[in-house]
Order: structure tokens, then sequence, then C-alpha cells
């Protein structure tokens, strides 16, 4: 089957990427399993979309990456530039948790604050990521299974696992280790699973 791909907005995927951000925020899509967040791997493939993306969504110096969904129209070809680890992971569902969190993301408080209140029954899910951008991307054609508000997502024509193919860390060791221990103390330590 191969190793899935989060299917996450092209500005977070490139943030990912670009080491701006080691964290990702989930609460899980109309089509999870369950309707429910879960993770499924420890080693995910980055698939960028447009869905849901929006300019108003994210903080004002990251507005301009939106124009990367353009590299990511639902309907076409997919472009995967990257892959990441599952570092750690914590559940939250307190706004002061929340508010911690909101220098680590590219998202606005307000729009954090939504997916914190959809399905209020459900935690958001944080997600530590180590990123690794690949040197030469791999286009993947377009399949209608791909579209929909899900999490995961198997695309066809990818190696077998991420790893073995060219890439490098978006951060050293050194930097990530430095972010991580940042995020880690914005949350109680009892909140934190590591992967």
């Amino acid at each position: 089957m191969g190793v899935p791909a989060l299917k996450e907005w092209a500005a977070i995927v490139h943030a990912l990427l670009a080491g701006e951000q080691i964290v990702d925020l989930r609460k899980g899509g109309l089509h999870e399993s369950g309707r429910h967040f879960s993770i499924e791997t420890n080693r995910a493939w980055l698939y960028p979309t447009s869905e849901h993306q929006r300019a108003e969504l994210l903080k004002p110096a990251y507005r301009g990456w939106l124009d990367l969904a353009s590299s990511a129209p639902v309907g076409h070809d997919i472009r995967v530039e990257g892959w990441v680890d599952v570092v750690a992971h914590a559940t939250i569902d307190a706004p002061e948790h929340l508010d911690a969190l909101d220098a680590k993301v590219i998202w606005t408080g307000d729009y954090a604050a939504s997916r914190l209140q959809w399905k209020s029954r459900d935690p958001l899910w944080v997600l530590v990521l180590r990123a690794h951008r690949l040197h030469d991307p791999i286009v993947v054609e377009w399949n209608d299974d791909y579209g929909g508000c899900t999490s995961w997502v198997t695309l066809a024509g990818l190696p077998e696992d991420p790893a073995s193919c060219a890439s490098e860390p978006a951060l050293s060791d050194v930097a990530f280790e430095g972010r991580w221990k940042g995020v880690r103390a914005a949350l109680p330590e009892d909140r934190w699973v590591s992967r």
C-alpha cells in the first residue's frame, strides 16, 4: 500500500518545508474514518491542497504564501515536495492551550480557535512534524478519490518509503530541537505523547 500522505493547505505545507513551523493542528475532516482524527502513520508524504485555504485565515505575514495554492488546485496533478516524521503529538481542548501555541503556527488565532470549537467534543490534535524536502519533487496524477475533507490519502505512484528518496531536513538537528523544546514547553508535559 505504501505510506499515506497528510493532506494539508499548500501554505502550511510550504511553512513546514521552509522550517517556518514544526506544528500542525488537526481536527479531522468530514470524511475521516469514524469522523474523528487519528494518526495513521509515523511517516507521511505531504499532500498540498488549495481546498478550504483562504487568505484571511492566515496571519498577514504569510498571506502571500497563498499563491502557492496555484500549484495545488483541486482536480489537477499533485506536486509532492516533501515528507514528515511525526515526532510527538498532544491533544488540547482549552483556549489557553491554543493561545500558548499561537506563535508556533501561521494560522490566525481566530481560525485556530474556530477549529478548537468545531466538533467541541473532540480535542484538537497538535502534531510535531520533522519535515524533509525532496531533492526532486514527485508529480502524482489527480484521482477523484483524493478530493474531499480528509487528513490521510494514499497517493498512487509514490515510492513505498519517503526516506528512500533523496531529501534533506527542513531544519538542522539543532534548529529542530530548539523549536521542539519551545513547542513542548508551551503545553503541560502530561499532554505530550512521543511517537
